[in-house]
């Protein structure tokens, strides 16, 4: 049974959830800000269920779209699929049981998350396939794992918190806006990490007509497209902790970040390519993680911060 287990988690690299998972629990702690960050162990529970089952949907397909790449390529040769340690079958029958659970925990979350759902399983599954027809593939991958955030903020609040003012219009309230920053700023983290991952298969993806930024742009513009979307991640969450009026313990998850931040690039432009699995898996993690504990500091100990709500 365990063989089995770890079997299916390594062919989805459940390790991986690390990324979007601190994000998408920093979302539920904003969104369930007047209970001190903690919406209840069943809305928690849910949420944590969701986000294992849309990632391994995603990954799942991801790896039956890419097995006969992966087959050719040396870096990859050796995954499950084209290792022969899961049949094509087993992974198909493992993609739809994890959308099929997918949309039986939203229907348990609320109205909104199920009727969502369908959404959200194309647009995480859709972009396994864009590596063949766009450079822009880190852009829908970000797409795709800035939903953790926002479905975990729907879990929560049931809604966007939608208002209408003078002249048909529809406004964001407040706390919306913050789910949306917090949004954005995973979008750009993501395409700056996942360029960064992509440099391992340049030459690779060269050859057999795959599309990335760095297939488009070259090893060196990359690196500064990859820079610069860091660099607008890291603002983006300086934006959304002064709208939060966080203080000093977001302060110092700032700066903890731009650290990691400037260490992964140091490590992708100065070191052998051996050195890109610890700047994007490690320090990533690590990223996602400060921002998890920062967040759940300043809303479960508000006393501690300078600005009253």
């Amino acid at each position: 049974m365990f063989t089995t287990v770890k079997t299916w988690a390594g062919f989805v690299k459940l390790s991986h959830t690390v990324f979007a998972l601190p994000f998408a629990l920093a979302s539920m702690v904003v969104a369930a800000r007047d209970q001190r960050g903690w919406p209840g162990w069943r809305t928690f529970g849910l949420i944590l269920a969701a986000m294992i089952c849309a990632r391994s949907c995603a990954m799942a397909f991801n790896r039956i779209m890419d097995r006969r790449f992966d087959a050719l390529n040396p870096r990859t040769a050796a995954r499950h699929l084209p290792a022969g340690r899961v049949s094509l079958a087993g992974a198909w029958t493992f993609w739809v049981l994890s959308a099929a659970g997918l949309v039986f925990v939203t229907w348990h979350i609320n109205r909104v998350c199920f009727y969502l759902s369908p959404v959200a399983l194309f647009v995480v599954c859709f972009y396994s396939l864009t590596k063949r027809f766009t450079d822009f593939t880190h852009v829908f991958l970000g797409v795709a794992l800035a939903l953790a955030p926002i479905g975990a903020w729907l879990a929560v609040r049931g809604n966007f918190d939608l208002f209408p003012v003078s002249h048909g219009m529809i406004q964001l309230s407040h706390s919306a806006i913050l789910a949306l920053l917090l949004a954005v700023a995973v979008v750009f983290w993501l395409i700056g990490f996942d360029i960064i991952y992509a440099l391992q298969d340049y030459e690779f993806d060269r050859v057999h007509g795959l599309h990335s930024l760095v297939v488009r742009w070259g090893v060196a513009n990359a690196l500064k497209a990859s820079f610069l979307a860091h660099l607008i991640m890291w603002v983006t969450l300086g934006v959304f902790g002064l709208l939060a009026r966080f203080w000093i313990a977001y302060l110092v998850g700032l700066v903890l970040i731009i650290a990691c931040l400037v260490m992964e690039h140091w490590l992708a432009r100065r070191r052998s390519l051996k050195w890109i699995d610890t700047a994007f898996f490690r320090l990533n993690a690590l990223i996602s993680v400060i921002f998890l504990v920062v967040i759940v500091a300043e809303v479960a100990f508000p006393r501690f911060r300078l600005f009253a709500q």
